[in-house]
């Protein structure tokens, strides 16, 4: 019998399993592969390495590493030619302006192990094979051993963090998809290519090209991984063999092309296969139920361009955390604390997906199957009400405005794209430095009558109150609710709590 029982040992899974055992509680993590293993997603943000990490006494160990340091995003993306860059900060002194890319296979190894030190109960190659019930409440799982053995195990909660090919996240609710982001992912890794210029050669490089985009991630001084993202429909020619469909896209977008000229394709161990990630943006109708819950890609997944998804997996981990850990304490209802993560984890992916949409609205090639499907005022994502009333944090309680949300919802955000174009290209004229989320807000033009500074209110103060509990933990100053009547991180961040004066119980 143990106090939680998590469902996979990725970044959402290990970090979940650390927070929940550094409050004394019993945790048994089943991992079906063994570690190190494969896995995509190498970029990471701020938020994950100086917020989570740090929070799980990781910092002296990632510094170890070596891994290459990122300072921001740069991008060949919009209607400039030149590249321009997303930047964490303006600083070049700011100790917290950096984040890592990380072979996942190390850093994921990383996350797991530290669980072990912590207390976990760590058991690789052990398959899930579904979640046991007592009426509706999730009590336990059935799984598989190393010798193919089946046995059960029960818990107070069970959390699903095996990602997007999960098989039991259907106990908590069904999976909607956009029709924003039906994209298909192809990647392989390569030996030697070009990076960019002193101090961004750690920076992911997004290229735009006319049947997508490109991701090409530095892993070291001389490992990239490199992915072109398509539609589903230029994807049919990847039937014709994966190599030759990678190297075609990369032949249809100059840099990227310039960057691979001097490299070669790795083609043995774990880096050697090209591999297809697809069926992205989606996200489940709900989080949780009775005992049991969903974090990371089990949940809900947006799209790789601004590497947001070991963000949102450790991030929705911690929120778990808190609401188990306050359970367990029996300081307040199940449904009030979980209720608090689901809304703040929507909300987090919320802002993400929204500022996607308008990201990827920039003026780009509009003769292009691929970004014309992706204006605003042309895309499906309209009649999508489903996944739109999710993404904007809407329950099944809001049912009566149901209708409107998909018209108010793009309605609201038309305008963006052709606001931020114009403050990539104003940049470019000048400087080429950098460009932080929100910047220049009030240069609105008169033109679009959008409101930068509405749409972008509220999307970093998670990530900044993250970083202020790791940096100043219990010293920090008071956090106040999301909404009325919602709570508050505990002291040591570790659970929930209520403002000063509220009855816990309410």
């Amino acid at each position: 019998m143990f106090d939680l029982i998590v469902i996979g040992g990725g970044p959402g899974g290990s970090t979940l399993a650390s927070f929940v055992a550094m409050r004394g509680h019993r945790v048994l993590l089943l991992e079906r592969e063994a570690f190190p293993r494969h896995q995509i997603g190498e970029s990471l943000l701020p938020a994950t390495v100086h917020g989570i990490c740090a929070m799980l006494g990781l910092t002296d160990e990632m510094k170890r590493a070596g891994f290459p340091i990122k300072r921001g995003g740069t991008f060949r993306w919009g209607k400039e030619p030149e590249p321009w860059t997303f930047g964490f900060t303006r600083h070049p002194d700011d100790p917290y302006g950096f984040a890592y890319q990380v072979e996942r296979a190390r850093f994921d190894d990383m996350l797991l192990r530290n669980s072990e030190r912590k207390g976990v109960d760590v058991r690789e190659r052990h398959e899930v094979i579904d979640v046991l019930f007592e009426g509706e409440r999730a009590v336990g799982v059935r799984y598989r051993n190393t010798e193919g053995v089946e046995l059960m195990a029960h818990a107070r909660f069970i959390v699903d963090a095996s990602g997007n090919r999960t098989r039991v996240s259907q106990a908590v609710g069904e999976r909607v998809y956009s029709r924003f982001f039906q994209n298909v992912a192809l990647y392989g890794y390569f030996e030697n290519g070009k990076r960019l210029p002193a101090p961004r050669q750690g920076n992911i490089l997004s290229a735009a090209f006319q049947d997508g985009w490109f991701w090409y991630i530095p892993l070291s001084d001389t490992l990239t991984s490199v992915g072109a993202v398509v539609s589903r429909e230029a994807a049919e020619a990847i039937k014709d063999g994966h190599e030759a469909a990678l190297l075609r896209y990369i032949d249809r977008c100059p840099i990227i092309k310039e960057y691979l000229a001097p490299a070669t394709r790795v083609t043995t161990g774990d880096y050697g296969e090209i591999r297809i990630r697809k069926d992205y943006s989606y996200c489940n109708t709900s989080f949780w139920k009775n005992g049991m819950a969903l974090v990371g890609d089990a949940a809900c997944f947006v799209d790789p361009v601004f590497s947001s998804g070991v963000h949102l997996a450790t991030y929705s981990a911690l929120l778990v955390a808190r609401a188990i850990n306050t359970c367990l304490a029996g300081e307040m209802s199940e449904q009030r604390c979980f209720e608090e993560f689901e809304r703040r984890y929507r909300r987090e992916y919320g802002n993400f997906y929204q500022f996607l949409v308008a990201f990827y609205d920039m003026n780009q090639d509009t003769d292009s199957y691929f970004w014309s499907a992706r204006k605003i005022i042309n895309t499906e994502e309209r009649a999508n009400e489903a996944f739109v009333r999710l993404i904007a944090g809407r329950s099944n309680l809001d049912e009566p405005v149901f209708q409107s949300v998909a018209k108010d919802f793009f309605t609201e955000r038309e305008g963006f794209g052709a606001w931020f174009g114009g403050l990539v290209t104003s940049m470019a004229k000048g400087d080429g430095g950098g460009l932080m989320v929100g910047e220049g807000a009030t240069d609105a033009t008169e033109s679009t009558g959008f409101a930068p500074e509405n749409f972008m209110q509220g999307f970093t103060r998670e990530i900044t109150e993250l970083q202020h509990l790791a940096m100043f933990g219990e010293d920090r100053g008071p956090e106040t609710p999301l909404w009325s009547g919602g709570l508050v991180p505990s002291r040591d961040g570790l659970a929930w709590a209520v403002e000063s004066g509220e009855d816990a119980a309410g």
